[in-house]
């Protein structure tokens, strides 16, 4: 069987695309994005999500649905990923914390969208992964750390937005107060059956706002916090 040339993987992004736009409008009405920005989904058009999976499934690569990329931990679910990005509301002159790097994928998307963007793995081989395929794509406005990404970043806090792509059972305090006021945390949380993706606000005095988005099921946020 032969394997899937560049421009097959071409083909299966712009089908990617179409999926997701048509699942943002079925679900629109829950998740009041029924139409994502358009620069989210360039921006997704632009990445090879082949490129941030394990081998084994590049094939599956623009499937719908997560796939495994080792260490227990999967690349999120295409439609998922380009919810959350469109949540997070990313501009160009903006600074974003990812928690939770896995191979890169999430970070390359907000590369191709953000001004400067930081992200943090837990998971050293992950880690290094993702250290490589975002080397060889040529992202210049990206730093990697291998940490506890419950902790946050804190020697570069405050951020304008902050992602996480694994799921704590409550929104860790160390994020929050790394973002900055007027930004937004886009995070899934609770516990393992009950896991919801919520966007959090930050308002200028301070306070923060809460709004669930929809059900989700994500890996687990792997944190000493």
């Amino acid at each position: 069987m032969s394997q899937p040339s560049e421009s097959d993987f071409e083909q299966l992004r712009d089908l990617m695309i179409e999926l997701i736009t048509a699942y943002a409008s079925l679900s629109g009405e829950r998740t009041g994005r029924g139409e994502l920005d358009p620069r989210v989904l360039a921006a997704m058009a632009r990445v090879p999500r082949h490129v941030y999976v394990p081998d084994e499934v590049r094939d599956y690569a623009y499937a719908d649905g997560p796939l495994p990329i080792g260490y227990g931990k999967t690349i999120s679910q295409p439609f998922i990923v380009a919810l959350m990005t469109d949540l997070l509301e990313v501009e160009a002159d903006l600074r974003v914390l990812e928690i939770g790097t896995g191979l890169g994928y999430q970070a390359a998307v907000l590369c191709e969208l953000a001004g400067q963007v930081y992200s943090v793995e837990i998971i050293a081989e992950l880690a290094e992964g993702a250290r490589q395929r975002l080397t060889a794509a040529g992202y210049e406005n990206l730093e990697l750390r291998l940490a506890d990404g419950g902790q946050g970043w804190p020697e570069e806090a405050p951020f304008d937005r902050i992602i996480v792509t694994a799921a704590p059972e409550l929104v860790p305090a160390p994020l929050l107060q790394q973002l900055k006021p007027g930004g937004r945390l886009v995070i899934p949380a609770g516990l393992e059956d009950a896991q919801e993706l919520m966007v959090i606000e930050k308002g200028l005095d301070g306070r923060t706002t809460t709004e669930e988005i929809l059900p989700v099921v994500f890996s687990r946020l792997i944190t000493r916090h």
